[in-house]
């Protein structure tokens, strides 16, 4: 018996979700991102006439979210060890996509930046 040598056959190493399936949930969530920016840069003149606002009033639709998100941005770290990343993804992107409703739904100027800036959080 000391004599006998164990074969142990070795698995090759699988892991646990598809790494495209992950790869393609963290772009669709980064293109939302950046389309929302755009298309919100680009609607400027649109919102501000909407609003019965001045352009000057107008761009701050753009700065309250960028302000947003450049102060979150520096926690995510903080906030996905405490959730995880995976459950840290899904709260930012629910997080911004309900913003995106309340912007949608917003009849003035303070509504909007009020919903940009938890966008920006999202």
């Amino acid at each position: 018996m000391a004599n006998q040598i164990l074969v142990q056959t070795e698995q090759p190493w699988k892991p646990a979700a598809n790494p495209w399936l992950i790869a393609a949930g963290v772009m669709l969530a980064t293109f939302m991102e950046v389309l929302d920016t755009s298309v919100a840069n680009v609607s400027l003149t649109h919102i501000a006439g909407s609003l019965s606002v001045s352009n000057d009033e107008a761009t701050w639709v753009l700065t309250s979210y960028l302000v947003s998100n450049a102060v979150i941005l520096p926690t995510s770290s903080w906030f996905s060890r405490r959730l995880g990343r995976r459950r840290f993804l899904i709260t930012g992107i629910t997080i911004f996509t309900l913003a995106s409703l309340l912007c949608g739904l917003a009849t003035s100027l303070g509504f909007l930046i009020l919903a940009r800036i938890i966008q920006g959080a999202g």
